[in-house]
């Protein structure tokens, strides 16, 4: 009997560690093993090594941190590309963005394996000034020629969103292809009468905005908090970590209408989504097209709708305003902002309804629908199996 397609996993994260891109590898993983693939995931760190059925995930050593610095990304790099290397021979090699040059080991991997394919959730090294590393100019144009010729020599390369696709082609890369983000399928909408972070905090009935996720470098809040000011009567929940979360917290603290959490349990991310009635996502207007908020996506899920800070090309901006569930704003104009908050609490049917498309979004591009696009794209790349072989590219679970 045939062996089934194989697929090799590449990324520094992996459930139940934290971060964003592994959680969407998982979601990944687990419908290409449910649609026959033989799937490998390999990750940084000394463990855990469980995984749902039909996953082999293999640990590359090291401390596996949850936001190591430089020295220790391009360790993990080391780490995660020797191990590959030595891995049984698969048929598609999967490079991530995390650690942030991981594309650089796509061509000597596909000599090993099979197909080299690049899924690109951040673009390095254009990214590193916006997180606030400036490397000597003679470094960064040296990994800017060797990140494009490697990205040139994957046999495909996936953006999550259109404008990142356009920095991509402006790179050389011919014909990369599109496959958004989504919400997590733990996400459940849910109405915020029942959301036990509310009565935590004492929200009564007061419209509540949300900020929740990643308080990263490129993901500036000032404008947030400005209006959170300027709105006496909207409560605001600020929920996450990051490098930015002590400032945050520090100038939240001169707010009574602002409660700063920490990341809080995957068991209660519906419930903390549900708390507020309208959700915000900010990016650097300078990260247009080097990454998406995956925010965005959450909010959409959890049937609210969404305000982005951020520049109107983006794709988060575009998907707002083609699904008609939020708008996106200049990430600096706070008083913008406010008047759109207070637009929002006083009309209950605009919030609903926006509410509604944003539900119908999120299902209409959900896990299942991303991983039938990412299987059609990679299943291409391989040799067609003989007729006895399973239909492992049509099913998603």
């Amino acid at each position: 009997m045939p062996e089934p397609p194989s697929i090799l996993f590449v990324n520094r994260v992996f459930p139940p560690d934290r971060g964003a891109s592994g959680r969407c590898l998982a979601d990944l993983a687990e419908r290409a093993a449910r649609a026959g693939w033989r799937v490998t995931v390999l990750a940084d760190g000394a463990g855990p090594v469980e995984a749902p059925r039909g996953i082999a995930v293999v640990r590359a050593g090291g401390r596996g941190e949850g936001r190591p610095g430089l020295r220790g990304y391009l360790a993990a790099l080391t780490r995660l590309t020797v191990r590959a290397l030595t891995l049984p021979r698969h048929d598609v090699v999967v490079t991530m963005t995390d650690p942030p040059l991981l594309a650089l080991a796509g061509p000597p991997l596909a000599m090993r394996h099979g197909a080299a394919v690049h899924w690109c959730h951040d673009l390095f090294p254009a990214l590193l000034p916006v997180l606030g590393v400036s490397p000597p100019g003679a470094a960064v144009r040296l990994l800017e020629g060797a990140m494009a010729a490697a990205l040139r020599r994957h046999a495909r390369v996936i953006a999550i969103g259109r404008c990142m696709a356009g920095r991509l082609r402006a790179l050389g890369v011919a014909e990369p292809a599109v496959l958004p983000n989504w919400g997590d399928p733990a996400i459940r909408p849910l109405p915020r009468a029942v959301s036990a972070l509310r009565a935590e905090r004492g929200l009564g009935e007061r419209f509540t905005v949300a900020y929740a996720g990643n308080f990263g470098l490129a993901h500036p809040l000032g404008a947030l908090l400005a209006a959170a000011a300027d709105l006496p009567e909207v409560a605001f929940l600020l929920v996450g970590d990051g490098r930015g979360h002590a400032a945050v917290a520090e100038a939240a603290g001169r707010l009574d209408n602002v409660h700063v959490l920490p990341f809080q349990p995957a068991g209660r991310l519906s419930d903390t989504l549900a708390a507020a009635d309208l959700h915000v996502a900010a990016m650097d207007p300078r990260a247009e097209g080097l990454l998406v908020p995956c925010k965005v996506y959450g909010a959409l899920a959890a049937a609210r709708p969404c305000l982005f800070l951020g520049p109107a090309g983006s794709e988060a901006a575009r998907l707002l305003a083609e699904q008609g569930c939020g708008m996106a704003l200049d990430p600096g104009d706070s008083r913008g902002l406010a008047a759109v908050i207070r637009a929002y609490a006083a009309d209950p049917a605009r919030c609903a309804a926006d509410g509604a498309r944003a539900q119908a979004a999120a299902q209409a591009w959900d896990a299942d629908a991303a991983a039938a696009r990412f299987l059609a794209l990679t299943a291409a790349l391989r040799p067609a199996p003989c007729a006895s072989a399973p239909a492992w590219g049509s099913g998603h679970g």
